[in-house]
C-alpha cells in the first residue's frame, strides 16, 4: 500500500486518539481532585474544546488542504468562427484562435491546440467554435469534455463518394451531395475538359453522374457546380485510377447459332477476353471451339459461364451438380433467357421468373445531350472509326423477354430507360447467378453503337466473374496536402512515393494494434503510391484549396463525432480537480495561538495533575 496515500488517514487517527486521551485525563483529574482545586466549570469546558481545536490545527499544519483546480472552459476559435454568434457566457471565457481562425476574432493566437493546452493546463473542458478541428489537433484532446458550436453548413459540394479502381473502358459512378443550391446543375468533365455528363440534384441535394474510364493509369476528372444563373460556384477534382485487370475467362454454350452469339464473340475478341464458344447445331454436332466436358476441373479454368435457354435445358443432372458446386466456389453464371426455361434450368437459376412473350425496351442514354455523348465516345481510331451519325439517331429499340421476378434475393443487374429491371442476379455461395432477358443486344453494334454494346456486356461479366480476395492496403479516401493521413495494413517496409519521386518510409504506430496504421504528411498534391513488398495501392492527395466546402463538411462531421463521444474526464463527471496543497503557515499560526491559550489555562489551575 502506498504510504503517501494512507498518511492523512494515519495522522487523523493518531490525533483523534490524542484528543480522546486528553479528554480522559481532564475528566479523571477533575473527578479525583479536591473540590477547591478543580477550578470553574467554564475553565474545564474551554480546556476540553481546545483539545480538538489544537489537534485540527496541527493536522492542517502538517497537511494543508489541497487547492481546488479551476475546471474552466477554454473556447477554441477555428475556421469560420466569425459566422457563429458567441453566447455571453463564452465571451467571458478564455479564448484561443487556431491558425485557420479568421484574423478579426478577439482571441489569443496559437499554432495548434496542443500549444494552447500547454499554455492553459487548468482547462479541463473545450468549446470548439466554427468549422471544427483539423486532423493535427484531434489527438491533443485527451479525455477533456468537448462541446461543439458549428458554423452553418458550407455552400457547395459537401459529400463526395470515392471511386474504386476501374478497368479501362468501364463506366464509373460519381455520387455526392450539394448544399444550399436548389436549382444547381452538376457537370462532370473528363481530363481534357469536355463535358461528359450532367444532372440536377434531388430535393436533398444528392446527385449521381456516370463517367467512362479509358486508358490505364491515373486521371483527374472535374466536377463543376453551376447555380441557376449558370455560374460555377464550386468545383472538385474527382480522381480516378484506371487499372488493367486480368480479363475474365468465359465459357459460352450456345443451343443454336444466332447473331447475338456472333457479335458477342466479336466484342470479346476485340476486348482481349478469352472466350471459348461451343455452338450446338443439332444431331450431336457442334461448331466453334473444341467441346469440353463439364467437370470440376474444366470449370476451374473459367471465371464466367454463359448459357442460353436451350443449352441450359440440355444439361444433365451431373452437369448441373458440377456447375452448382463451381458457382458456390466462386464461378459466375449468366443464363440468356431467350426462350421458355425448362424446370431444371429454373432450379439452377433459383429465381422465380413470371411472364410470357416478348416486349420492346430502350436503354438509358449514356449522356444528357449529344455533345456530352460525342465526348464520351471519343474520336475513334483508323481501325475502329466512330459512326458520326449514330449519336443523333439515338440508341435502337431492343427486345427482351417480358419477365419479372418477385424473389427477395434478386438484385438488379440492368435497367431500361424507364427504370424497369431487365436482368437480375443472386448470390450462390461465393459465386453469382444471373438471368438476362435482352435477346438482341447485337443491334447496338449494327446501328453504330459498338461502344454501348461493349459497355453493356463488360458490366455484366464484370459483375458476375470470379474474383480473387487479395489482401489490400488501406489508403485514405480524402487526403489533403499538409494534412495528416492514416495509412493502415502497414509492414516494416511500407514506403510512399510522391508525384515528384520523393520516397518516404512510413513507420507503424504500435498503439493501433492489429490495424497496423501509421501517419503520413503529404507535402504535394497529386497521385501517391503506397508500396509494401509486392503489394501497392495508389491514393490521391488533394491540393489544400481544392473543394473547400467538401473539406469543411468533413472537418465538421469529424468534430461532431468527437463531441458526441462520452467523456471520462473530470470536467465531464463533475468532479473538481485537486491541485497542490496550500500554504501551511496560516494553520501554524493558529496552532501556536490555540496551544498557547491551552498552556495558559493549564498553568492557571491551582494544582497540576
Amino acid at each position: 500500500m502506498n504510504l503517501v496515500a494512507i498518511l492523512p488517514l494515519l495522522l487523523a487517527v493518531l490525533l483523534t486518539l490524542a484528543v480522546v486521551m486528553a479528554w480522559l485525563r481532564l475528566a479523571l483529574w477533575r473527578r479525583s481532585a479536591p473540590h477547591d482545586r478543580r477550578g470553574s466549570p467554564t475553565r474545564f469546558v474551554l480546556l476540553c474544546l481546545l483539545q480538538p481545536a489544537v489537534a485540527l490545527l496541527l493536522y492542517f499544519t502538517l497537511l494543508p488542504p489541497r487547492q481546488t483546480a479551476t475546471t474552466g472552459t477554454l473556447v477554441v476559435m477555428t475556421a469560420r468562427a466569425d459566422d457563429v454568434a458567441l453566447a455571453a457566457t463564452l465571451r467571458r471565457q478564455l479564448r484561443v484562435a487556431l491558425p485557420e481562425a479568421p484574423a478579426n476574432v478577439d482571441a489569443e493566437r496559437v499554432p495548434d491546440l496542443g500549444t494552447a493546452l500547454r499554455r492553459h493546463p487548468e482547462a479541463r473542458a473545450l468549446h470548439i467554435v466554427g468549422a471544427g478541428l483539423e486532423a493535427r489537433d484531434r489527438d491533443a484532446l485527451g479525455d477533456r469534455a468537448l462541446t461543439f458550436t458549428a458554423a452553418p453548413i458550407p455552400r457547395g459540394i459537401v459529400q463526395l463518394a470515392p471511386i474504386a479502381p476501374v478497368a479501362p473502358g468501364a463506366t464509373f459512378i460519381v455520387s455526392g451531395r450539394v448544399h444550399d443550391l436548389p436549382q444547381a446543375t452538376i457537370v462532370l468533365r473528363d481530363p481534357a475538359g469536355q463535358r461528359i455528363s450532367a444532372t440536377t440534384p434531388d430535393a436533398r441535394g444528392g446527385f449521381r453522374l456516370d463517367g467512362l474510364a479509358r486508358l490505364p493509369g491515373p486521371s483527374q476528372f472535374r466536377i463543376e457546380v453551376l447555380d441557376a444563373k449558370r455560374v460555377v460556384v464550386d468545383t472538385a477534382i474527382m480522381p480516378v485510377w484506371t487499372q488493367s485487370a486480368p480479363a475474365p475467362r468465359v465459357w459460352a454454350l450456345a443451343g443454336a447459332p444466332n447473331a447475338e452469339w456472333k457479335y458477342l464473340r466479336r466484342w470479346a475478341t476485340d476486348a482481349g477476353i478469352p472466350l471459348h464458344l461451343q455452338i450446338s447445331v443439332g444431331g450431336g454436332l457442334q461448331l466453334g471451339d473444341t467441346p469440353l466436358p463439364m467437370t470440376a476441373d474444366t470449370l476451374r479454368r473459367f471465371d464466367v459461364v454463359l448459357l442460353d435457354a436451350r443449352s441450359a435445358a440440355a444439361l444433365g443432372d451431373g452437369q448441373r451438380a458440377a456447375l452448382t458446386a463451381a458457382i458456390r466456389d466462386g464461378l459466375g453464371l449468366l443464363v440468356r433467357v431467350d426462350g421458355a426455361l425448362a424446370p431444371g434450368a429454373q432450379r439452377l437459376l433459383g429465381l422465380s421468373l413470371a411472364g410470357n412473350g416478348d416486349s420492346e425496351f430502350h436503354l438509358p442514354r449514356p449522356a444528357p445531350d449529344d455533345d456530352a455523348w460525342r465526348a464520351r465516345r471519343g474520336a475513334g481510331t483508323t481501325e475502329a472509326p466512330v459512326d458520326a451519325d449514330a449519336v443523333p439517331a439515338g440508341l435502337p429499340t431492343l427486345t427482351r423477354r417480358a419477365l419479372r421476378t418477385a424473389s427477395p434475393e434478386a438484385i438488379t443487374l440492368l435497367r431500361d430507360a424507364d427504370g424497369t429491371a431487365v436482368a437480375w442476379w443472386r448470390a450462390e455461395g461465393r459465386g453469382r447467378i444471373a438471368a438476362w432477358t435482352p435477346t438482341d443486344t447485337y443491334t447496338l453494334a449494327l446501328s453504330g453503337h459498338a461502344d454501348a454494346h461493349g459497355a453493356l456486356w463488360s458490366q455484366a461479366l464484370g459483375t458476375l466473374a470470379r474474383t480473387t480476395t487479395d489482401a489490400a492496403l488501406v489508403v485514405p479516401d480524402d487526403a489533403r496536402a499538409s494534412q495528416r493521413v492514416a495509412l493502415c495494413g502497414l509492414g516494416d517496409d511500407a514506403l510512399v512515393t510522391a508525384p515528384d519521386g520523393t520516397i518516404t518510409r512510413v513507420l507503424r504506430d504500435s498503439a493501433t494494434g492489429t490495424a497496423r496504421c501509421g501517419g503520413f504528411w503529404p507535402r504535394t498534391a497529386g497521385w501517391h503510391q503506397l508500396t509494401m513488398g509486392e503489394a501497392s495501392a495508389p491514393f490521391h492527395v488533394r491540393a489544400a484549396g481544392d473543394a473547400p466546402s467538401l473539406h469543411a463538411m468533413a472537418v465538421r462531421e469529424q468534430t461532431g463525432r468527437l463531441a458526441a463521444k462520452p467523456s471520462t474526464g473530470e470536467a465531464a463527471t463533475g468532479l473538481a480537480t485537486q491541485g497542490p496543497r496550500g500554504a501551511a503557515w496560516p494553520w501554524f499560526l493558529g496552532f501556536l495561538l490555540a496551544a498557547g491559550l491551552l498552556w495558559w489555562l493549564e498553568r492557571r489551575r491551582p494544582v497540576i495533575g
